[in-house]
């Protein structure tokens, strides 16, 4: 598997570089019999997966201490967030119904000696209890279901002020006309810095507006 550093990743400090590298090697052994990721990408995890899930970081901004990820399958964005800015004052969850792929983030967290509280289950069945339990300040999904199912998912954590960060590919546009403009929300477009036409989709839970970045 190649493992070609780029800049995002190549900003961070080399210990955890080498986390990463662990990372990126567990991944490569573990989709040979789970289908982790997909097969066009595992040649270049580093740009396709690394580097956009360290992209959401200036996002999210620099006091948050809690961060849950959605359906996080093999790890993006949440388990590269917990390996690249995780610390004793921060924790990241992470939320997936699939035991296979809870399985592998428990080795790359030990692996990796990364702190991350990994939770099993459907996200409409465990998150209320988190969020009434946690504050949340940050929530991230990539790749798991259309903005406005999203955005429902993430009600419990973006009603008590937590930042929705939702990678989007470039389907996105279509995905806006479905979100309800009931005033409740603000969202806000920024480019992706690995995707061309890509966006992540910035949530915050009042005064809904839609603009680009």
């Amino acid at each position: 598997m190649i493992k070609r550093i780029g800049q995002l990743a190549g900003g961070i400090d080399p210990a955890r570089q080498q986390r990463l590298a662990i990372y990126c090697a567990l991944l490569g052994r573990w989709q040979k019999t789970v289908n982790l990721v997909a097969a066009s990408t595992v040649e270049d995890v580093w740009q396709r997966h690394f580097e956009d899930s360290i992209q959401l970081l200036p996002l999210a901004g620099a006091d948050w201490r809690n961060w849950v990820d959605l359906g996080s399958g093999a790890g993006f964005p949440g388990m590269v967030i917990a390996i690249v800015a995780g610390d004793e004052n921060r924790t990241v969850h992470l939320v997936d119904s699939d035991k296979r792929k809870i399985a592998f983030l428990r080795e790359v967290s030990r692996e990796t000696c990364t702190k991350a509280e990994i939770h099993t289950g459907r996200i409409e069945n465990v998150l209320p209890g988190m969020a009434s339990r946690i504050r949340f300040d940050v929530v991230s999904a990539r790749a798991l279901a259309p903005l406005s199912k999203l955005i429902d998912l993430a009600h419990p954590t973006l009603e008590k002020g937590a930042v929705g960060l939702f990678l989007k590919g470039k389907g996105w546009s279509r995905e806006l006309t479905d979100v309800a403009d009931d005033g409740s929300i603000n969202i806000t477009l920024v480019d992706s810095q690995t995707d061309a036409g890509a966006k992540i989709v910035v949530v915050r839970g009042h005064n809904s507006q839609t603009k680009s970045v």
